[in-house]
């Protein structure tokens, strides 16, 4: 599994630990990936993905997943975010 967020599309890093003399060693940041279940009002059931910590901030910040997902971008989502996406937007269609 990939070390990359499923909302978000933040992944791992890499860059140098610099030690007191100046040396440079290959190091890599990790994103804070966290096993969440979010509820889906629309859908009315839950979801469970794979975020970062930041995200899951924002997810809050924007008033749920469904609206999350409305303004996030095609290109960020994972294949399985992306599918829920879809399938929140088709049953906002057939609502209205």
């Amino acid at each position: 599994m990939s070390r990359r967020c499923e909302l978000t599309g933040k992944a791992v890093l890499s860059g140098h630990l610099v030690s007191h003399s100046n040396r440079k060693t290959k190091r890599k940041f990790l994103p804070n990936l966290c096993n969440v279940t979010l509820q889906s009002d629309t859908l009315q059931r839950s979801v469970r993905l794979r975020v970062s910590a930041h995200a899951l901030r924002s997810v809050e910040h924007r008033g749920g997943l469904d609206a999350f997902l409305a303004k996030a971008k095609a290109d960020e989502l994972s294949t399985g975010a992306l599918a829920i996406k879809r399938e929140i937007e088709k049953k906002l269609a057939a609502a209205s």
